[in-house]
């Protein structure tokens, strides 16, 4: 049956059909014509991997990511992907997300630089240390040396005076009091290891008078021979307040710590150069490398040794001299004992 149209009114049937919405105004009315490329067919999956976005169904991956290609975002618009989340832009390798990331970054001019430098330090170490025994000093042989200790009845310098005894040196022991160098020079005799060695002793204060010290030393030069080692250990402390310390205590320190290692070193220092081989050894302290509350007067006197030791060292190391600074702390000694009645 054919429908019936309302009564009284002329309808007709269009001319073209109603204009797409979607499509745009200068295509209207124009035919399409269908392509002619054949219809792309769907890929398939790799074995052991995952199909391309082209093949549905697409499901929205964890986090939220887009999967979508930027084009195919773009015309999807926020609704897209769930949560209107965009895939991020392509990196300029034309990877993205973990295979941009897996990718490894070229190195930069600077690291390399700095591992050419670390590579460089290292290898100048080892070589050091490769060549360290051929550039440092021939131990001196103590058998039949002439060893001079100053401050050698008690304490440090006493101790230096027995073991260089033990390997066959000859020892000259300088100190103030005649009786303890007495005292010491028989202890040290029973370390005996032949009959030709000996103990000399000389009371004499090294930081008063140099031209009384160069004379005593000239004595005992005569006497054992050339001095092969000369060890300063003459020393003594004050301890208390800057305020406190009397002013000549200042002056005091300075001669025994400083001067009196000064003057038997400038002694000895003309006939080493002659042989063209000495040592010696500078005992310094702690205190001699920080400064410590309480110790205003005696850790100058030890920085002191410490500035003189490697000036003296640039002068005569040609001479094949060597220059040693020690720095022992607290020590049993008569000397210390008697620093901690004051100590703060």
């Amino acid at each position: 049956m054919t429908p019936k149209t309302p009564s009284g009114s002329n309808l007709r049937a269009p001319s073209r059909p109603p204009a797409n919405p979607r499509v745009p105004s200068t295509l209207a009315g124009q035919s399409l014509r269908p392509d002619p490329r054949p219809p792309r067919q769907p890929m398939r999956a790799r074995s052991g991997g995952r199909a391309p976005f082209s093949s549905p169904p697409l499901r929205e991956p964890r986090g939220g990511v887009c999967p979508l290609p930027p084009g195919a975002a773009a015309q999807a618009g926020t609704g897209g992907c769930r949560g209107g989340l965009r895939s991020a832009p392509p990196s300029r390798s034309g990877l993205t997300g973990f295979a941009a990331a897996r990718r490894p970054l070229p190195a930069s001019p600077a690291r390399a630089m700095l591992l050419l430098a670390v590579a460089f330090i290292v290898a100048f170490v080892l070589l050091l240390y490769m060549v360290s025994p051929l550039i440092s000093p021939k131990p001196l042989k103590l058998p039949g040396a002439h060893v001079v200790v100053t401050g050698g009845s008690s304490g440090i310098g006493k101790c230096i005076a027995i073991e260089c005894y033990k390997q066959g040196a000859f020892i000259t022991l300088i100190a103030r009091d005649e009786n303890k160098l007495l005292q010491t020079k028989k202890e040290i005799e029973k370390y005996s290891v032949n009959d030709k060695q000996v103990v000399l002793c000389i009371s004499v204060d090294v930081s008063k008078d140099y031209e009384l010290v160069e004379n005593v030393l000239k004595q005992a030069q005569e006497k054992l021979g050339p001095v092969d080692l000369l060890v300063n250990c003459a020393g003594t402390s004050v301890t208390g307040k800057f305020e406190d310390i009397e002013v000549n205590s200042f002056e005091r320190l300075m001669g025994v710590n400083y001067l009196g290692s000064v003057y038997p070193s400038r002694a000895v220092i003309a006939t080493m150069k002659e042989r063209r081989m000495g040592r010696i050894v500078f005992v310094s302290s702690q205190a001699g490398q920080l400064g410590l509350f309480g110790y205003t007067a005696y850790s100058p006197t030890k920085f002191a040794l410490r500035g003189l030791a490697e000036a003296l060292q640039m002068e005569v190391k040609p001479y094949n001299i060597y220059i040693t600074v020690a720095y022992p702390p607290d020590t049993d000694t008569p000397g210390f004992a008697e620093e901690s009645k004051t100590k703060l």
